[in-house]
């Protein structure tokens, strides 16, 4: 009997360093196939939105959506290829994914060009390249390799200014293009992963009190006794309008009225081809910005619910992922991206909404443009690395390819 049970325990391990060796031998990824198909069905979604309501807004009827069909592709190629490899390397490359997002902030500032008074992009011969948005992703796996680290002499003030300190950097300088909602997600996203890190809650109360004075003396104090603002006049007007959407609907608020208009007048079920908002040009960046008030108004309540629970099921797998993570560092990288993408459905929503003021935060994977859709799959293709590589640790997880 004795005899049996060492056969048995040796063939189970058998078993499972063949199935660890065919997946790395032959790349079958048994990636996960919830995150995929959100990821996938959102894309696939902002395809069909684009090709039903934005036809009459460039000379070629199908520019945004041959582009953003391109843009899924490579997307999905990319996710696929990082799904490849162990996640856990980046956590030694750190230092130097932190100079690529200083290097890349900087060059904005010295080589894009000036777009509507923002400079946010970098001309390349095919593709106009946002680094912010390839930042985002980074900055997620070099904060949270930072996070892990402990010096034998840094306390945990030490360790939480640090942290802060390495994130808000890069919002700073974002900050200058100016893109001060991008910068807003740099500074969510560090804060976040500090969370996750184990950073106690009282250092968090502490410099939260710390940034609302700051803020009491730069908006308030400040300018009563003639000091600038640090908000530009586009920036005052954004908030006074969300306060009051009603109160200048042709120029300040025009952007939140429409969108209101173009949701409320969906109902339940949308308008379907009858939509006009967007089709007629009076809702502004139908296809990026607003592109869930242009859902909305076609498909109604149905597709905006559907369209919100693909992006509750990218963000429930993104926490799951964490919890099945084989050490702390993809356990903060899967939360991180968790958080990414959660802040900005919140916020792109929220101001489509009229709850929230205009942003230029992009609806992942919905919006179009090229760096945002890229950087996204992306992250979704580090996702399925940490779950693949949470397999790989333990052999009894690994099921059937995708």
């Amino acid at each position: 009997m004795e005899t049996t049970t060492i056969t048995r325990l040796r063939s189970r391990s058998y078993a499972d360093e063949h199935d660890v060796g065919l997946l790395q031998r032959t790349g079958f990824l048994r990636i996960d196939p919830v995150t995929a198909f959100a990821a996938i069905g959102l894309i696939a979604i902002s395809i069909v939105v684009l090709a039903l309501s934005t036809q009459d807004l460039n000379s070629n009827p199908y520019f945004f959506v041959i582009r953003q069909s391109i843009y899924g592709i490579v997307g999905i190629a990319l996710m696929l290829a990082l799904a490849r490899i162990d996640y856990s390397r980046y956590r030694e490359l750190r230092v130097g994914i932190y100079a690529v997002i200083i290097v890349l902030l900087l060059a904005v500032l010295i080589l894009a060009t000036s777009t509507r008074g923002a400079v946010r992009w970098i001309e390349l011969p095919f593709f106009r390249f946002q680094p912010s948005e390839l930042g985002k992703i980074l900055l997620v796996l070099a904060i949270a390799g930072f996070a892990i680290d402990r010096g034998r002499r840094q306390t945990e003030w030490r360790r939480t200014l640090r942290l802060l300190g390495l994130g808000l950097v890069p919002a700073f300088l974002i900050a200058l293009q100016p893109d001060l909602d991008t910068a807003l997600v740099y500074v969510v996203t560090t804060v976040t992963i500090m969370f996750l890190a184990g950073i106690d809650w009282r250092q968090f109360a502490a410099l939260g009190g710390v940034v609302a004075a700051i803020a009491v003396l730069a908006l308030v104090v400040g300018p009563l006794f003639g000091a600038p603002s640090p908000l530009t006049g586009e920036q005052a007007e954004r908030i006074t309008s969300f306060l009051n959407p009603s109160a200048d609907p042709a120029d300040t608020s025009y952007q939140t009225h429409q969108a209101i208009i173009a949701i409320g007048s969906g109902g339940k079920t949308g308008l379907g081809d009858d939509a006009s908002q967007a089709e007629a040009g009076f809702l502004p960046e139908a296809q990026t910005d607003f592109i869930f008030a242009v859902t909305a108004e076609r498909w109604g309540f149905l597709g905006c619910a559907l369209v919100l629970s693909l992006y509750a099921l990218l963000v429930w797998r993104a926490l799951r992922i964490a919890t099945l993570s084989k050490n702390l560092y993809g356990s903060l990288v899967a939360g991180g991206i968790a958080a990414m993408v959660l802040f900005q459905v919140f916020v792109n929503v929220g101001m489509n909404i009229g709850i929230l003021p205009v942003a230029g935060i992009p609806l992942p994977l919905m919006s179009y443009g090229g760096s945002s859709v890229l950087a996204t799959f992306m992250a979704v293709g580090i996702l399925q690395s940490v779950y693949v590589q949470s397999q790989l640790a333990s052999p009894s997880r690994i099921r059937p390819a995708l």
